[in-house]
């Protein structure tokens, strides 16, 4: 099975780390999704003594979805912007939860933008409560707002940003308050706050059913359909796969320098027309139709991380490329349907 294939590689890259994980005390927010799954299913894995307690909306129903985790570490109920925090130490706080639905965005953008900055603020607090040494937020390439055309990777040091007067920036703009806050309890607190911005994704356990095109393609050539961009299809986009995300994100809790801040995301850029005929080559799809229709979304143009920080400081590079990405998330989600 692909997932084993890569959880295997995820291991094999991380064993020198795990061992100063050894004892830690994890709290973690957004353990339930895409990303926060492939980060529990490799600590699964890891031969270590850890105690590590997940928020979760609905622990009942991840437990009958993936029992085997859900039977190594504890689960807790609760909202990122509401829950109760538990009355224990912890030496580590992981706050993965955010809502990016692109509907939420589109319709209900106070409510975007307060899930984040409100949630951060509460992890921050039990992270200050609680004695927790490392504080590790995963934020987004959203920050950085519309990229220019002429900046192809754009570095952690940008200092462009979303269009405040536009509401559909409420996720960038949550996300860049949120690690204003991190900032500030960094320095009011002694937390010690690495920061993770995320840009776009592919790999087994993602979800082809919601807003982000890579999937949509995937699901569509896999079922034998004719792949069809909504858009001109001019958007250049760029995709991590998980199981690099993985070890990134992990390497960054364990060994990031506290303050830091690093892209995590892959430099192989592609537009989405490019990508939509690639996705239907590689999976046999009938092939691609380009409608040409308005964009609705923040950010038509360029989304492509520099990663030259991750690469100096951590020896990071992905190891799975696009095409291989797209070969790999088609072949988990035909065995899991």
């Amino acid at each position: 099975m692909i997932l084993d294939e890569d959880l295997d590689a995820v291991q094999t890259a991380l064993a020198p780390l795990w061992p100063r994980l050894e004892g830690a005390r994890i709290f973690m927010t957004g353990g339930t999704g895409f990303i926060g799954r492939w980060m529990l299913e490799a600590l699964n894995r890891a031969d270590i003594d850890i105690d590590v307690t997940i928020l979760s909306r609905d622990p009942g129903a991840f437990a009958t979805r993936v029992p085997h985790l859900a039977r190594r570490f504890r689960f807790v109920a609760g909202d990122v912007i509401s829950f109760v925090p538990p009355e224990c130490r912890f030496t580590h706080v992981i706050h993965a939860a955010t809502d990016a639905s692109a509907a939420l965005n589109a319709n209900d953008p106070r409510l975007m933008f307060d899930t984040i900055v409100t949630g951060t603020r509460r992890a921050l607090d039990l992270a200050v409560e609680c004695g927790a040494r490392r504080f590790f937020f995963l934020s987004s390439g959203a920050v950085y707002g519309a990229q220019p055309w002429d900046v192809a990777h754009v570095p952690e040091d940008w200092t462009g940003g979303p269009d405040q007067r536009d509401p559909r920036s409420a996720y960038g703009e949550g996300k860049r308050a949120a690690e204003m806050l991190c900032a500030i309890y960094g320095k009011q607190f002694g937390l010690d706050v690495v920061n993770a911005r995320i840009f776009a994704l592919l790999g087994p356990l993602l979800s082809l059913d919601i807003h982000f095109a890579a999937g949509n393609f995937i699901r569509d050539a896999i079922a034998g359909r004719t792949i069809r961009v909504d858009g001109a299809g001019t958007a250049v986009r760029s995709y991590l796969y998980a199981a690099d995300l993985t070890v990134w994100l992990w390497t960054l809790l364990i060994s990031g320098d506290a303050g830091a801040v690093f892209n995590v995301g892959s430099e192989e850029a592609v537009s989405i027309a490019d990508l939509a005929r690639r996705t239907a080559a590689l999976l046999g799809g009938p092939g691609v139709e380009i409608l040409g229709r308005p964009d609705p979304g923040w950010n038509p143009g360029r989304y492509v991380p520099s990663t030259e920080a991750i690469r100096w400081a951590h020896g990071l590079s992905p190891t799975i490329g696009l095409d291989e990405a797209i070969r790999r998330t088609a072949l988990s989600n035909r065995w899991t349907r």
